[in-house]
């Protein structure tokens, strides 16, 4: 895959990034050379390496998935400007 001058300016301008006209070359000389790198990585066999979470291997803490309340409902709504029977009242939006 191969990156024009337009793509460039058109990237700057979704990223919102003033490119001066005479970078456009060498942004796309870069651009290239990670999409080249990119696609390096894409042809490499994974199908038998798994998932990490971490450089190291370590093992993830499991949890019950539980649905509570958390413990402490009026902790929660104390703050709120305004609550009623346990729940956060909000000013009515739709008609």
């Amino acid at each position: 895959m191969s990156v024009d001058a337009a793509t460039i300016r058109r990237v700057a301008h979704l990223a919102r990034i003033a490119v001066d006209p005479a970078e456009v070359e060498k942004l796309g000389a870069e651009f290239n050379s990670m999409l080249g790198f990119v696609e390096q990585l894409a042809s490499l066999d994974v199908s038998n390496v798994e998932p990490m979470t971490s450089v190291r291997p370590m093992r993830i803490k499991m949890r019950q998935d539980d649905v509570t309340d958390g413990g402490y409902p009026a902790k929660i709504v104390a703050n709120a400007p305004s609550s009623e029977d346990g729940f956060f009242v909000v000013p009515k939006v739709v008609e």
